[in-house]
Formats: structure tokens, sequence, C-alpha cells
């Protein structure tokens, strides 16, 4: 299992590496909604800007994730289910998008700063909660996407199952996020969100891991 996630996960690296231009588009769509929201919005004040700030992180996991399962050639999919284990399919493509996720929360959040403003307080701090958020937002969507591709109105079907699973996420990840904002939490009460998050997260993959051999035979 751990051998066969990981030589995927090299393949698909390396085929990402190969077709850069995906990245960049992905980092181009970001920039152009970050300026468009500096257009509109100018320099808003720091709740705005937090929420502002996830709600982009949203739609770029989105554009980001989604592909990963539903852009697979149906040639390919069917050779690799002859080959490999459906977890390890399935592991290999998480991790894909968790380097992704890393990469553009990162560039994301440095052009938030840079042009809507920075009332971030603490830099370290709101970058492993952005880390922390993209992790979540990545299971989700893959596993969404996994499940999408088998069906016939995929994108219908993502926004559909996604909605009442990620609402309770983004509003943790707003309210975790205060703290990089300077706000003062009661004692314990920001590792109680963090445990919810990590909690969330845990179910996603166990949903994902017990669901996709059975998509997998499909």
């Amino acid at each position: 299992m751990v051998t066969g996630t990981f030589r995927l996960f090299l393949k698909d690296f390396r085929l990402e590496l190969r077709s850069l231009q995906n990245l960049y588009g992905i980092v181009i769509y970001a920039f152009s909604t970050i300026f468009i929201l500096y257009l509109s919005a100018g320099r808003p004040e720091a709740t705005q800007w937090n929420a502002l700030f996830w709600i982009t992180q949203l739609f770029i996991v989105v554009n980001a994730v989604v592909k990963s399962f539903v852009g697979e050639p149906a040639g390919r999919y069917l050779y690799f289910t002859t080959m490999v284990k459906p977890n390890a399919y399935l592991y290999s493509k998480i991790m894909v998008n968790l380097v992704y996720m890393t990469i553009l929360g990162t560039i994301s959040m440095f052009a938030f700063r840079f042009f809507l403003g920075d009332p971030v307080v603490n830099g370290l701090k709101f970058w492993g909660i952005t880390l922390l958020g993209g992790l979540g937002l990545t299971l989700v969507f893959t596993m969404l996407s996994a499940i999408a591709s088998k069906a016939r109105q995929q994108a219908s079907l993502i926004a559909i199952l996604g909605f009442p699973i990620i609402i309770p996420q983004i509003s943790l990840l707003i309210r975790l996020s205060k703290a990089g904002l300077g706000e003062v939490f009661k004692e314990g009460a920001v590792l109680q969100i963090v445990l919810l998050l990590l909690g969330l997260n845990a179910l996603c993959f166990l949903m994902a891991t017990i669901l996709f051999p059975f998509i997998w035979k499909d």
C-alpha cells in the first residue's frame, strides 16, 4: 500500500511538473480574484478581510482539486484498476492535491496581505491555520471529485454534496484564523476549534477510505 501510494504520487507529481501551465493558470486565477477584490473592496477591516480570504481559498481549492478524478482519462483509470489498490490511488491524489494547496494557499495569503492590507498580527500562526484549512478543503473536495467522477452531472453533484460538508469547516476556519489576526480567545478555545477541525478532517478521510473502493469497482 505504502509503496504503491508513493509511486503513484511520484508519477502524478512528475506529470504536474511537465504541465506547469495548470498551476500557472490557477495562480493567475487567484491573483485575478484577489486584485478584483482589491479594486472593489480596497483595504477592508480585519473581519471582512478574513471572510474574503477564506471564500477565495474555497474557490481556489475547487479549481485546483476537483480535476483530480473528473479529468482522469477513462483508459488510464481502467489501467490503474488492474495495477494498484484503490486506496493507494486515492491517497496519491490526496498527496498531490495537498502539495498544490500548500503552494497556492501560501501564495494567496501573501497576495492578500499585499493587496488588501495586512491585519495579520501573527504571520506564522495564520500560515499554519491556512495550511490546516487547505488540508481540510483538499480532503473534502478530493473525496467529492472521486464520487462525482462516476456521475453524469459532475459539477452539480460536487456543489450539492459539498455545500453541507464545507460550511462547518469554513465557519470554524474563519473563527480560528482570528487568532492570527490578534483576537484574544478564552483559554482552551483555540485548541477546541483545532480539535474539531482535525476531527472533521479525520471523518472525511475515513469516509473516503471506506467509500472509494466501492466507487473503484464501478
